[in-house]
């Protein structure tokens, strides 16, 4: 063919492809959990069955509601990009211990009909299907999503702790030997996973480290403990944060795709966090913090959006 035919090819977008799908994304991010997964499981001795039910009852919950969705109606069968395996992962690491397995299968059903496919399924809901689930079992089952009592741990959380201003041993929120959600509670177990989906290119630093960042200025000033290591490392190791930071805030379908977008989107996650865990009731705060910051992601890309050459543009 003529080159200059071949120039003026016109197809559809994406004009931009790569060999990366969303199953290998998928795939990537499930093996990144597989550590917190693991700890949590080893963590809540005692409890360890009801944990290993409850992770898998939520995941076929997701992936049963997505299947029998497009069945119904009709649509392309999409559970083999392991997306709904994901959400299931994701919102059974940020239940309790000790919550039953019908909690998991609600949540889950609700994260993948509610959230998800109601909105045109993978890639146009517009806050994370996991964390939307979260809220509305916290919402509506209040009393079991808040108890963290359990075999291995009887004292409250460690954020819980820190925010009526008792001692807490960081070196055990860091390894995950305390009370929590069955995946926030080992800052390594993340963090491994983290920077395995770093090394393959799936996430970067942007959002979550504009997020750290943020959040960390924000809790010296306006905390009441200056810069201290110790409350800063605590902050930092408990609660979902670091789960939140790494897996949640950076999805691909609810961040901002501008890298301008992703610092600004960062930053207003790190203070609504700080705002949320020292002026509101609760110790913790990312899940409303990302799921509010997921719905101003249009506001925010429509300021940070380049324009195009000739309509206010500069020549690239």
């Amino acid at each position: 063919m003529d080159t200059n035919k071949e120039m003026m090819h016109v197809s559809s977008n994406p004009h931009i492809r790569s060999s990366v799908s969303t199953s290998n994304i998928m795939f990537a991010v499930i093996i990144a959990l597989l550590p917190a997964v693991g700890f949590g499981i080893y963590n809540f001795k005692g409890d360890r069955l009801n944990v290993a039910i409850l992770i898998l009852a939520t995941i076929a919950s997701c992936v049963l509601t997505e299947l029998l969705f497009e069945v119904i109606m009709k649509k392309k069968v999409t559970i083999g990009d392991y997306s709904a395996i994901v959400t299931g992962l994701l919102l059974s690491l940020n239940l309790p211990p000790r919550a039953p397995w019908w909690i998991g299968v609600i949540g889950g059903v609700f994260a993948i009909l509610v959230v998800k496919m109601l909105f045109g399924g993978i890639g146009q809901n517009f806050m994370n299907p996991a964390l939307g689930a979260r809220c509305f079992l916290i919402i509506s089952y209040t009393e079991i999503m808040t108890n963290f009592d359990c075999d291995a741990f009887s004292r409250p959380t460690p954020l819980a702790l820190v925010k009526e201003g008792s001692p807490v041993n960081v070196l055990d929120m860091v390894i995950g030997r305390t009370a929590g959600t069955i995946g926030e509670t080992s800052m390594i177990a993340i963090v491994l996973g983290a920077c395995f989906l770093i090394l393959l290119g799936i996430i970067d630093l942007r959002i979550p480290g504009m997020y750290i960042l943020s959040f960390v200025i924000f809790i010296c000033v306006f905390g009441n403990y200056g810069f201290n290591p110790t409350y800063i490392a605590s902050q930092l190791a408990g609660g979902g944060l670091m789960l939140g930071a790494f897996f949640m805030a950076t999805d691909y379908t609810t961040r901002p795709i501008t890298k301008k977008g992703q610092y600004i989107y960062g930053v207003f996650l790190g203070i609504l966090t700080g705002i949320f865990r020292l002026f509101g009731p609760s110790a913790e705060g990312v899940s409303y913090a990302i799921i509010i910051g997921n719905l101003i992601v249009p506001l925010i890309e429509k300021f940070t959006m380049p324009k195009p050459f000739g309509k206010g543009g500069e020549r690239a």
